[in-house]
Parts: C-alpha cells; structure tokens; sequence
C-alpha cells in the first residue's frame, strides 16, 4: 500500500513538472546559474555572488534560504519553500528570472535537493563546494551518504561548466573526482588555483591577500575569508571586471542573520547568527575568541532544533560550553519535542566545570535577557541557531520571534 501511495505521489509531480514546462518551456536554459553546496557557508557565498552581479550592473536572480530575488525586487511565492525549491517551483521562479531579464543566477543547492532530483535538467554554468560537516544526518542517515548526495551535484555538471571546491576542507578534492567539469580549488593552506592568506583579522573586518591581490571586507572571521574566497575566485571565472569586485568587497555586507552585530550604547557587542550546525557554532566562537579584546567575557545562548538530527545535541552542547565563558542553553525550534529534553541531550557530554558554568533557560527570550544581565561594558552576547528566521516553531505552530529584534529591545 504505502509503495503504491508513493508511485502515485511521484506520478501525480511529474505531470505537474510536465505541465509547468509546457506552460513555462525550459527558462533554465537562457539563464547563467551558478549552484553553491555544502554544509556552512552556501547562503553568503550565494548572496554575496548576486550582490556584486547587481552592483556591476548586470540583472540577477538568487534563490536561497533567507529569499529569491529578481533583479532587486523578492519574489513573494504563495507558500513557504525550502533553501532549493522543488522542480515545478524552479521552472516558474527562473520563467520569472527571464521575464525580468535576468542574465546571471545564483542560488543554493541543498543535499536534500540532490537526494529528490529537485534540479535534475538544470544546465549550470558553475557549482561552487564550500565545506561538508555533520549536519541533516537525520535524513541522510551517514556523512558518506551525505557527502554522496552531494557530489551529485558536481556529477550533473557539463563539460563547459566549472567546478570550484575548497580544497582545505577533507572532502575537498574527493568532491571533484571523476567529474566532467572543469575543476578548480581554493584555499589558504598549500598550492591553489586561488589561493588566499589572511593578513588581519579583527572586529573592524578582514585584510587578505588573493592571488597576491590586496582585498578588504568588513566582514568578520576565518570562516567568511573563505566565503570571500569562493566569491572572488568565482567572479575570476565568470570573467567580471576584478578592480570593481575589488571596490565592492569593501563595502559589501553579508545576509541577514549571518554574524549581524551591533554595539549597544553601555558597550557591550551583540552578535546574531545562524550557526545551527556544529562546525558553523564551533567557527563563530572560535572567530569571537581570536578577535575579542582581552578579559571580554562570553555570552552564548543557542539551542538545538527539535524533530531533526539528535546526534548533532551532544556535540553543539560540548562546543558551545567549552568556547563561551558563560554557556546558556535554550530553545531554538523546539517543534513537536519537549525542550527540556532536547536541553538535557546538549548536556550530554559536559565536563564537571563546563555543567557548572552552563546556565539553563528552555524559554528564548527569557534566556536573551539574561544573557543582557550578565553582560558587562567590553562583553560579548551571541544568540546562535536562528539568524534570519523571524519565527519560533512550537508544537506545530509558528510564532514571532527575531533574534536581532529581542536583542536590540534589551540590549541598549
């Protein structure tokens, strides 16, 4: 029964897929689209991508997990869709993109729209690969299935295509092997096509050597070196003017809800970000730790999601409470879980020390208010885990609730 349930479900998309190419033809194949996978890192590189593409004056679309652009206007869809629509969405959003006049598309390429064949027939001019750490092995079960689904990805790749792979991450290199496309790799360790060095580092932004050309960014952190990385490389193989990139970079910000911070007026620092894996948690505290200012204390409130990867728990528990002097564990989307569970499985692996200095606070906001209360002049707050979602999703229902918004209301 349940396999002819989902012969008739996959039946029923495909004339749906059918009809939308009738009606739509094939967009796909007058648009430049350039698809950017991995665990960390898609959304800025994707986002980043399509901000220079509009600056330099070209007409472009992005497709990602905080919205889909057309040109400089978002597209409002009928319902919520994931980080990669699925195949009937596509076709109407890249009709849209052509309407527009769109030359260039930059979106992100989820492994689970891999596993469903959301972008099969897609001709991508390029794919960029930034990084593959634990995360969504609720659904792919292992990292080397996650990792496979992945590489899919970079199989589907034509001949005339690129395909860009940081090779400082483990999974790098195995990314692009056996593939069609023309490989390249970036990095700042060893030998690369482009190759990076990072020449300062502090909360006034980042100082860089490509190529032994001389880029600055306000963006903060090693790990957002090498989103710039990947976005300058890329820019190098879509042939874009290299000295305008060069003046963009300087001024160019990163997406909403990616290490977004402000300082209040009594001169403590607040920091909004997404980080909802263990590596992205582990690279954002790591990041504060480097560039604080000596004898700053802090602050961390994050949780973990519910109804999704329990095994991540343990580990984002472990992480958050060894690199923040004072851990607070919360609520991120409990969904249908108890709170207080999901809690209890961060504290899995806790030192005696870390347990004692790790505060439990199951309500969000009540945790963001604290974490205000602690802070002293020269301290640091990071609220982890949510970035740009403006929700909270409790026990099938969704409520208001914004990071950067509870945190300016306390922080002042």
């Amino acid at each position: 029964m349940k396999n002819l349930v989902k012969k008739l479900k996959t039946l029923k998309w495909k004339i749906k897929h059918k009809v939308a190419r009738y009606q739509y033809g094939n967009p796909a194949s007058k648009l430049k689209i350039i698809g950017v996978t991995g665990t960390n890192g898609k959304t800025t590189v994707a986002t980043l991508l399509y901000k220079i593409a509009i600056s330099l004056g070209y007409k472009a679309g992005f497709i990602g997990t905080t919205n889909i652009m057309v040109n400089k206007v978002e597209l409002l869809m009928d319902r919520k869709i994931p980080t990669t629509p699925d195949s009937v969405s596509l076709t109407k959003i890249f009709a849209k993109m052509v309407e527009g006049g769109c030359e260039y598309v930059f979106m992100e390429v989820s492994s689970h729209a891999m596993d469903q064949k959301r972008v099969a027939g897609i001709n991508f001019t390029g794919g960029i690969f930034t990084n593959l750490t634990h995360d969504h092995l609720d659904y792919h079960k292992s990292i080397e299935n996650y990792f496979l689904a992945k590489k899919k990805f970079f199989q589907m790749l034509p001949t005339n295509a690129f395909a860009l792979s940081n090779a400082d991450d483990e999974h790098g290199k195995m990314m692009l092997e056996g593939i069609k496309a023309k490989k390249y790799f970036y990095g700042f360790d060893g030998v690369k096509d482009f190759r990076g060095e990072i020449k300062k580092l502090d909360f006034n932004g980042l100082e860089l050597l490509f190529n032994s050309e001389h880029i600055k960014s306000n963006l903060l952190g090693k790990f957002n070196a090498y989103n710039l990385l990947a976005v300058w490389s890329t820019c190098v193989l879509l042939g874009f003017d290299m000295e305008k990139v060069k003046n963009i970079l300087k001024t160019i910000e990163a997406p909403v809800g990616r290490f977004q911070h402000f300082m209040s007026g009594g001169g403590i620092l607040g920091i909004v970000d997404y980080a909802h894996s263990p590596d992205s948690l582990k690279n954002v505290l790591m990041t504060i730790n480097e560039i604080k200012v000596k004898g700053s204390k802090v602050i961390c409130v994050f949780g973990c999601g519910g109804d999704r990867d329990p095994l991540k728990r343990r580990i984002m528990g472990k992480i958050g409470a060894t690199l923040s002097d004072t851990p607070i564990f919360t609520s991120d989307n409990p969904r249908n879980e108890d709170p207080e569970k999901i809690i209890a499985e961060m504290k899995t692996d806790l030192s005696m020390t870390d347990s004692q200095k790790t505060k439990t606070i199951p309500n969000r906001r009540e945790a963001i208010i604290e974490a205000v209360k602690l802070a002293n002049k020269g301290d640091i707050i990071l609220l982890a885990g949510k970035g740009h979602e403006d929700y909270q999703e409790i026990k099938g229902m969704k409520h208001h609730f914004d990071d950067m918004e509870e945190l300016k209301k306390f922080l002042k």
